[in-house]
């Protein structure tokens, strides 16, 4: 659950990122910072006459030297971290366009360029670094607003970028499961069909339900709990009708899964890969016991299967391939590290899987 605050700054942040700056926003921009200008210096000289020519004057002095930075010098300069470069030239413009100001004002509106105090005091180095000081602080608060504007945009264009690649991703490895779980499934009706068994027509309906659901029902990331449950169901049915007596098989739901949501064909990998390693290795009776209990927050699911019985030594850890890798990689891709618990281990004589999964 997203906090109130959480929920603001996302909006904030996709307001601000998608937010397109259009020429007219430009002009009510400097619009605003030329009336704040002018009656902050009108009401300090107590001469708004002198403040708006000054401005005027003053003004597009201000606009060059903003937009020579943002778009020239920080580009060129700072960002590939020629910082002498930048330092240097960004000095000896403003120097350059404090000149122009000031012989502009002396010139064209009065000999006394600052009011306030004598004419000499507009002709010492304290008043030109008084003035030059003024125009760094414009400069400095439009490149900020540029360059916060341009991190905030890019932080979101990457957050874009990855999300798609990680739907990329995950569709891709979605894509690998099914194949793999209908090549199964085909050799549970092939095996079938060769003991001329009178279960081969429904299971070839039930398999058909199957595809439909895989194909047509788990596109998106999130998928009904209780749709899950059932396609369990139906696919320990078709393993059921294959291995007969030979199979012990305990299923147990706990708990209510409606409203819940889950990755599709996230469990039934882990089911898939016990019947691959248990019992369709296994010569003689095999057992496979299946727990998903579910609570309010979260899913807690089981899968112990029988070791096969084989002459050879046993595998040094629980068999994966494919199928295992695959599941691995979409939990950290969908769910991330702190929403899920994967612990797989084997003990005297059988496998288990222990996943706990935080629901949505």
């Amino acid at each position: 659950m997203h906090t109130q605050n959480q929920v603001k700054d996302h909006f904030l942040v996709n307001a601000v990122t998608e937010y397109k700056i259009r020429p007219i926003h430009h002009v009510i921009f400097w619009s605003i910072y030329f009336t704040f200008n002018f009656l902050r210096w009108g009401s300090y000289f107590n001469d708004y006459l002198y403040s708006f020519k000054s401005n005027l004057l003053g003004f597009p002095i201000h606009i060059t030297l903003s937009y020579f930075t943002i778009y020239f010098l920080i580009p060129k300069f700072l960002f590939k971290r020629k910082y002498t470069s930048f330092i240097v030239i960004l000095f000896l413009s403003i120097l350059v366009m404090v000149t122009i100001k000031y012989l502009l004002t002396h010139f064209l509106i009065s000999y006394n360029v600052w009011p306030e105090g004598p004419e000499t005091y507009s002709m010492t180095l304290n008043f030109t670094v008084v003035m030059m000081l003024g125009e760094l602080y414009v400069i400095t608060f439009v490149a900020s607003f540029k360059l916060t504007m341009d991190y905030l945009r890019e932080t979101r264009k990457a957050s874009r970028l990855e999300k798609e690649q990680l739907e990329t991703e995950l569709r891709f490895l979605r894509a690998q499961i099914s194949p793999h779980f209908f090549f199964n499934t085909l050799n549970n009706i092939y095996s079938l069909s060769l003991e001329k068994s009178d279960k081969t027509p429904d299971t070839i309906i039930k398999l058909s339900d199957l595809m439909r659901y895989v194909l047509y029902e788990t596109k998106d990331n999130n998928q009904s709990l209780r749709k899950e449950i059932v396609f369990i169901n139906n696919y320990l049915d078709l393993e059921k009708m294959r291995y007969n007596e030979n199979l012990q098989l305990d299923f147990k739901v706990t708990g209510d899964p409606k409203g819940k949501k889950i990755a599709p064909l996230l469990l039934v990998q882990f089911i898939e890969n016990a019947f691959k390693h248990g019992a369709g290795k296994n010569i003689g009776k095999v057992k496979i016991g299946i727990e998903i209990c579910i609570e309010e927050k979260f899913l807690y699911f089981r899968v112990r299967n029988t070791k096969p019985k084989h002459p050879g030594p046993l595998p040094k850890k629980y068999p994966g391939g494919i199928g295992l890798t695959n599941v691995e990689k979409r939990l950290k891709l969908r769910y991330g590290e702190d929403e899920y618990k994967l612990n797989i281990y084997e003990e005297l004589d059988e496998y288990v899987v222990n996943l706990t999964l935080k629901l949505r």
